[in-house]
């Protein structure tokens, strides 16, 4: 028998406008999303926390964009 990880079904999307925008949200979904798909999330987390809002939010897409769509009307996140 042969045993492998679930892989996510289907692109999630953050509106990072309303409550799921929060830095400790992102931070959060970036832990368990990393821990899913096998990465070191303490540097991720790190490289997260480095830097301000903005930061934060390129450094959650630059790991995750593939997996998550996040939609902001803040043009400074565009």
């Amino acid at each position: 028998m042969t045993i492998i990880q679930r892989q996510l079904k289907q692109k999630m999307t953050i509106d990072l406008d309303g409550p799921d925008g929060n830095a400790f949200i992102l931070l959060g979904k970036a832990g368990s999303l990393g821990k899913q798909l096998g990465y070191d999330v303490d540097a991720i987390l790190s490289e997260m926390k480095s830097g301000d809002y903005i930061n934060l939010v390129q450094t959650f897409e630059s790991y995750f964009g593939d997996i998550v769509t996040l939609e902001t009307t803040n043009e400074e996140l565009l």
